[in-house]
């Protein structure tokens, strides 16, 4: 994997099925966002399947402006990993293990292939990225806490 990845884990108390339904279901990403950018799905974001699948979101840029953005799934391993991305081309990336207690669950944001990649130090892209995805791991364990 590349030098240009943001990635944090966390050992979340439920099932990686749990996990899962919640991960492929973009009607949810809503509840679990850290970043505060995801506003809810749009139409066509049913259930994901397989690689090559698509889902629409509303989303708010630094909670003020909105935007539509189409997401199509690049990595499909069911139960176990989901990757997506847009046409920045940056790749959002969950990755679920059974562990003793629950499921140690790593969520990655990837940007060696983005578009605007050499722009993100400037403008606190990859510090936003990388708090956001701490506050979502947050989310999930406040979610499923016993």
């Amino acid at each position: 994997m590349s030098d240009k990845v943001i990635t944090h884990s966390k050992l979340i108390s439920t099932t990686p099925d749990q996990l899962w339904e919640l991960l492929v279901d973009p009607s949810r990403h809503s509840e679990i966002d850290g970043s505060g950018t995801v506003q809810g799905s749009r139409v066509g974001a049913e259930r994901l399947t397989a690689v090559g699948d698509t889902f629409g979101m509303s989303m708010r840029y630094w909670g003020v402006v909105p935007y539509k953005i189409t997401n199509t799934v690049v990595t499909f391993e069911d139960g176990r990993e989901i990757a997506w991305r847009h046409f920045g081309r940056h790749v959002w990336r969950w990755q679920l293990e059974p562990a003793e207690g629950g499921t140690m669950v790593t969520e990655s944001f990837e940007w060696d292939q983005a578009f605007l990649g050499p722009t993100y130090g400037p403008f606190r892209i990859l510090q936003q990225n990388d708090e956001a995805i701490q506050k979502t791991l947050e989310h999930l364990q406040g979610r499923f806490a016993a």
